[in-house]
């Protein structure tokens, strides 16, 4: 379990990570979101001993990180992938790291199997690629056979089968009763993966809950509609707790009501009806809405295309 309380953290005159508390439980995946520069690396750091709270505490499974005899046993971390001496091998990469627990040899071994390094495994690490690299930082995590793992963007740079690996890797380790915490930007990857959601903006907590709490909080859900008599059944439904909007000739989209309510109006008018789909808002629609005023770098939208309210204001 990982519990932060009042963490706060201030380089000079800037607040990175402002007063935010929460809990990381065991037994599910949580996924931290948030914008660049909203405070989730400096917030991760802090958690395993890297940046010191200003304010604030943060302990791993009851104790703060530096406080445990044997770290590597008790949190796995993946932070940067790339903080590694380029001159060894993977392998030796991960003896020495196992070397400083008393972690035997065959656990490495295991690992490197685990990870699918293989094939690589005494390479040196200077000529790796990003996905290659992203596994052996991956490996390097899970040497301890730790009860928490916290991972930084860990799909990034990995093919799809790697992606998938990810996945079903947390997913399984969390099934164990371990606590896993990870970071991504990828919001359909993390809607797949993730039980539990944590999502900071401008150093400040903004949403804590299950995924599916976050993505209803965050978003409207719509009935989609399509009808030859479209025009007489956006009649029958406005109303003031009803807006009806048409997306294409034959085509209303239906906010403020259920399927159900537009299917019986619908009947009860004696209306055909070619499609009744209810419409739920995605974790990338309610990551937009929740952040779309933390975000510090905003781009330009592109010229020629579609964008929504949410897309505009990000």
């Amino acid at each position: 379990m990982i519990e932060a309380q009042g963490l706060t953290k201030r380089y000079g005159s800037k607040t990175a990570v402002n007063d935010i508390s929460f809990t990381v439980q065991p037994g599910k995946v949580t996924g931290f979101l948030g914008p660049n520069g909203a405070g989730k690396s400096t917030t991760m750091r802090m958690i395993v001993g890297l940046d010191r709270p200003t304010h604030g505490t943060v302990t791993v499974n009851g104790r703060p990180y530096a406080q445990h005899r044997s770290p590597l046993t008790e949190v796995g971390a993946l932070l940067e992938a790339k903080a590694v001496h380029t001159g060894r091998s993977a392998r030796n990469h991960l003896r020495a790291l196992a070397a400083t627990h008393g972690i035997p040899e065959k656990r490495v071994t295991e690992v490197v199997a685990m990870t699918g390094l293989d094939g690589v495994a005494r390479r040196r690490v200077g000529g790796f690629s990003l996905g290659m690299g992203q596994r052996l930082g991956i490996a390097a995590a899970l040497l301890g056979d730790p009860r928490t793992l916290i991972l930084d963007e860990p799909v990034n740079g990995l093919d799809p089968e790697g992606v998938l690996w990810v996945r079903n890797l947390v997913k399984y380790l969390a099934s164990e009763g371990r606590t896993v915490f990870l970071s991504s930007h990828l919001m359909s990857e993390m809607a797949l993966t993730a039980d539990h959601l944590v999502v900071i903006g401008k150093g400040r907590i903004i949403a804590d809950g299950p995924v599916s709490d976050v993505v209803a909080r965050a978003t409207r859900s719509t009935v989609r509609v399509r009808s030859p008599q479209a025009t007489q059944l956006a009649q029958l439904l406005a109303g003031p707790e009803v807006t009806v909007n048409p997306v294409e000739p034959g085509v209303l989209e239906v906010l403020g009501a259920t399927s159900e309510g537009v299917g019986e109006t619908a009947a009860a008018a004696r209306i055909v009806l070619h499609e009744l789909t209810p419409v739920t808002g995605s974790l990338e629609d309610a990551y937009m809405s929740l952040t779309q005023d933390a975000v510090e770098y905003h781009s330009a939208t592109v010229p020629g295309t579609a964008t929504t309210a949410q897309e505009q204001s990000a």
